[in-house]
């Protein structure tokens, strides 16, 4: 069965109470169980972590690569900064769709910029939580699916 690893970065924990005027209301669990319903929908399996620590963000992209078809990351800030994320996803030939719950260019200048975006199939930006659903059917359509 088709499985798409949703890995999520730093203080992504904190959804529903961090910023709710940029990030919205809906926790980090909402999100999982939004998934988790939409992907039984369409007939694929999802995965999920959230670290605040890089390098298990790294680790779980490396070991995606046996387990799962593609990836949707929000990086959080790490998108801004990491080389080593950027460098993981291009080691391990999936497909890796970009996410972020605001829309990063009509924020501050520093946020404009993604190492991700480079080795990424595309972006979704901007929806909310709503972008999760949007990047799971991103990264369906794009296996052929």
């Amino acid at each position: 069965m088709t499985s798409i690893l949703v890995l999520n970065g730093p203080n992504l924990n904190l959804l529903g109470t961090r910023q709710p005027e940029v990030y919205g209301r809906t926790t980090l669990s909402d999100i999982e169980a939004m998934c988790q319903d939409h992907a039984k929908a369409r007939g694929f399996e999802v995965s999920f972590l959230q670290s605040n620590h890089e390098g298990a963000l790294v680790d779980a992209i490396h070991a995606a690569k046996t387990v799962h078809n593609g990836i949707l990351i929000n990086a959080g800030a790490y998108t801004h900064t990491s080389i080593a994320i950027h460098d993981a996803i291009a080691s391990v030939e999936l497909p890796v769709c970009e996410l972020h719950l605001s829309n990063i260019h009509a924020r501050e200048e520093f946020r404009h910029h993604s190492y991700i975006s480079k080795v990424a199939v595309g972006m979704i930006c901007g929806f909310g939580a709503h972008g999760y659903v949007l990047g799971l059917d991103a990264l369906f359509n794009h296996l052929g699916l």
